[in-house]
């Protein structure tokens, strides 16, 4: 495909990301932890559930980091903060059905690893203790940092279940590595994938981020080279979503070394060029698959899911987020746990669900999210599904939003029908552009205001 990248690059303007709808600027706190248990104690307990453990710690910052963390190299602190996983999953057992069948668990960060073997087997011991219903095909996984890796933990993952690992490697490149402050030789991550595949890891994941200081497409495309000779399973290629007003790490980037927006458009088609040419399919708007992975089936029969967590086949879960900062999801509503540590302690010691904020979703919010994500998802809309479901006339209550698609039209980045919204190959590089008119939240906010990551 030819593609005008300067004439594209316009299409650069602050825009969420679409982990949620709404999206995290709209939770408030009125949202508090008795509306929380609310939501809980009134969930269908015939949906499953999807659990989120947040490990926050790690050693050192890596800049490009919007995560939520904590540093540190005392062992108490890890320890410490594993006493309180125990507390807040003994509140939330009050108030959830446990016995719920559970498809989905993932460790994330921080660097979930920086906790060592014993405490890894005694935070997947804690879970285990509070939920025994785990359903047989359960996608269990893990974000690993592979300079903080040992035989013994990955025995230990392996123990409790875990099938799927995804490590962070970003780029391989030495420059942008020290330019984004983490050194990580190809050679560790390598021996480290090594391991995986040697303890028989159902599926393994590499993340990249494109975007950084001083890549282009050049050094862009000696990484994915580098990357493809590691075999993953998946790749998860993220748009850098540089944010320093929220991330005071990522002040440490000197911003005139970041890429422009056309050079991000020539290293994502690149990308998708040459991960499509060996053997991967584009799933959403930063994974890739291998033909065979549910990922892709999921794709084929329109059932791909988006959560905090990514791309998943696992819908029709309730999500329960657990630990500082950790973020949760129901039908209406989401909520997220306090970040402050001293803080979210002070609330469990009280005997309170460590809730900082939230939403509860009214029915204009479900129908958006419902459209907005079938969209990032699945790269089309079917219009008469959202009709049925909703008992609206799509034309009448998206009017608004249809008639700023229309740029998108002629542009051919889009197709509009009767029967579907469809999203050309090229429209998938702005998908983020694309759903935004869906927004009712954003409508109110004037561009100049808009406090996101760059959509290109």
């Amino acid at each position: 495909m030819s593609i005008d990248f300067e004439k594209f690059s316009k299409y650069s303007k602050p825009g969420p990301r679409y982990t949620s709808y709404p999206t995290a600027p709209e939770f408030h706190e009125g949202f508090d932890d008795k509306a929380y248990i609310k939501e809980l104690e009134s969930q269908d307990k015939n949906r499953p559930l999807s659990l989120y453990f947040h490990l926050p710690f790690c050693r050192s910052a890596c800049y490009f980091c919007g995560c939520n963390v904590v540093y540190t190299s005392k062992e108490d602190k890890k320890n410490r903060y594993i006493d309180y996983l125990e507390k807040e999953l003994a509140l939330l057992s009050k108030h959830l059905d446990t016995s719920r069948e559970v498809i989905q668990l993932h460790f994330g960060g921080g660097t979930p690893t920086f906790f060592d073997e014993k405490q890894l087997e005694r935070i997947i011991k804690l879970i285990r203790s509070h939920f025994k219903n785990f359903a047989k095909d359960a996608e269990i996984s893990c974000e690993i940092d592979p300079r903080f890796l040992t035989k013994k933990q990955l025995d230990v993952l392996i123990e409790g279940g875990f099938n799927r690992i995804s490590f962070g490697v970003q780029d391989f490149n030495p420059k942008v590595q020290e330019a984004v402050h983490r050194i990580q030789p190809y050679e560790v991550t390598e021996n480290t994938v090594k391991m995986a595949r040697n303890a028989d890891i159902k599926s393994i994941n590499m993340d990249l981020i494109y975007g950084l200081p001083y890549q282009n497409l050049e050094t862009f495309s000696e990484t994915l080279e580098k990357a493809l000779t590691l075999n993953p399973d998946r790749f998860a290629i993220f748009n850098y979503a540089h944010v320093p007003w929220m991330k005071k790490t990522m002040r440490k980037i000197d911003e005139t070394t970041l890429p422009k927006p056309e050079t991000k458009l020539e290293i994502l088609k690149h990308t998708i060029d040459f991960l499509t040419s060996n053997g991967y399919k584009m799933i959403g708007m930063d994974h890739f698959a291998k033909p065979e992975d549910e990922l892709f089936l999921a794709i084929e029969k329109g059932e791909l899911h988006r959560n905090f967590q990514g791309y998943t086949t696992k819908g029709g879960a309730d999500l329960i987020g657990v630990g500082l900062t950790s973020i949760g999801e129901g039908v209406s509503h989401y909520v997220q746990n306090i970040k402050d540590m001293r803080a979210y302690e002070k609330a469990i010691d009280a005997g309170r669900l460590p809730v900082q904020r939230g939403i509860k979703l009214n029915d204009d919010d479900i129908l958006r999210k419902s459209v907005i994500m079938e969209l990032m998802a699945n790269f089309k809309l079917d219009i008469k599904r959202v009709e049925k479901e909703f008992g609206i006339d799509f034309k009448e209550y998206f009017s608004d939003a249809l008639k700023e698609l229309e740029e998108f039209e002629k542009e051919e980045l889009i197709s509009i029908d009767e029967n579907h919204i469809k999203v050309s190959q090229t429209g998938t590089m702005l998908i983020r552009n694309i759903a935004m008119p869906f927004d009712a939240y954003l409508k109110k906010i004037p561009e100049s205001k808009r406090r996101f990551s760059k959509t290109v």
